[in-house]
């Protein structure tokens, strides 16, 4: 009897080994798509001077490789065909980490504070700098993913074609 205890006791220790190996494995194998190494600010210059030569907006991302909803906002926008050609032909996009080892307060307080909104959360510049808007990720979300229709209406409608004041005025 005692010979058995000791082998289900066995059992069991290997199965836990096992299964913290195996999370172990795939925590590091998740995507790194926040780099808390990045120098933000130097990014978001040289994204706004890239913006301006190629007429468009840039999208700043800001969330961190801690966040499964930062995560899957990256996977949604950019593995999806429409949705990646979409970002493509109206912005540069910018990941500004948000995690313990790097917070990058600086540049928060510089696009006024959207952390506000939790995390996902994205801000979009003009070609010179200016914040134009801050877009809290949960408007754009539908049960457990993100929604398509919202997300391309966000994306469309804060173009910088879509901000020409002569698409707007009657001739």
């Amino acid at each position: 009897m005692n010979k058995e205890r000791h082998q289900t006791s066995n059992m069991k220790l290997i199965t836990i080994l096992l299964f913290l190996t195996i999370a172990q494995l795939s925590f590091s194998q998740a995507p790194k798509i926040y780099d808390p190494t990045a120098d933000a600010k130097l990014a978001l210059k040289k994204a706004v001077s890239d913006a301006d030569s190629l007429t468009k907006h840039v999208l700043v991302m800001i969330g961190g490789n801690w966040c499964p909803w930062c995560l899957k906002i990256n996977k949604f926008l950019f593995e999806d065909e429409v949705l990646d050609s979409i970002v493509k032909a109206n912005y540069i996009v910018v990941k500004v980490n948000y995690s313990k080892e790097n917070m990058n307060l600086d540049v928060l307080k510089s696009l006024d504070f959207p952390q506000r909104f939790g995390f996902p959360v994205m801000v979009i510049l003009n070609n010179k700098g200016a914040r134009i808007h801050t877009q809290d990720s949960g408007f754009l979300e539908s049960d457990e993913t993100y929604d398509r229709k919202k997300m391309t209406l966000f994306l469309n409608n804060w173009s910088f074609h879509a901000l020409m004041p002569e698409n707007y005025v009657k001739k």
